[in-house]
């Protein structure tokens, strides 16, 4: 379980593809407090420590977090959003998210206004998630809020502290991004379903 309030950010050092599964080496600066079968979320993705190193820690992403994430599109030198798993005692800063990516989805806007950033972001809604406005969304593992939601888009105001340390910084127009829906927003739309 996260909050989706990043704690720093790792920059990838090393990819291994082993049949399916990549083998992803990371740098950071709390590779040093991880310990070998730990939960950390990569750009909002759960993924277990296999190994911890130099300042390095390395995790395994099979064929499913490929296929559902843009972990698969990582490449070595590239910034990824760290959080550790949340403490039971500590406050719950943003929203409670579980590292289950839902889906992906492409940077269609970009704008920097005076003093903050606007994202819009177009999703496929075959799987039926939806976002609304003043909802809770989590973007490359960040906790934000929706300020315009539409039938297939929302878009998201950044503040200049979640933009200079999180890898917003580096996503522009056509940049994919993991997508991880409200839980109970997903269970509201499953009841409707019903």
């Amino acid at each position: 379980m996260f909050t989706g309030i990043i704690e720093t950010l790792g920059r990838v050092a090393d990819l291994q593809h082993e049949g399916s599964n990549v083998h992803i080496t990371v740098e950071s600066n709390i590779a040093h407090e991880l310990k070998i079968d730990q939960s950390v979320a990569h750009n909002g993705v759960c993924l277990t420590v296999v190994a911890v190193a130099d300042g390095r820690h390395t995790v395994t992403a099979i064929e499913e977090t490929l296929n559902k994430s843009n972990i698969g599109h990582l490449q070595v030198g590239d910034l990824v959003n760290l959080e550790r798993c949340m403490q039971m005692n500590a406050r719950l800063d943003g929203h409670i998210v579980q590292g289950h990516v839902d889906q992906t989805a492409v940077c269609t806007g970009y704008k920097e206004l005076d003093g903050s950033w606007e994202y819009t972001f177009t999703y496929d809604t075959s799987n039926g998630n939806v976002t609304v406005e003043k909802g809770s969304i989590c973007v490359n593992g960040i906790s934000l809020t929706v300020v315009n939601s539409q039938a297939n888009s929302f878009s998201v105001a950044i503040i200049p502290y979640t933009h200079e340390h999180t890898n917003l910084q580096n996503v522009k127009q056509g940049s994919v991004v993991n997508l991880e829906f409200d839980i109970i927003g997903k269970y509201v739309a499953r009841l409707m379903q019903r």
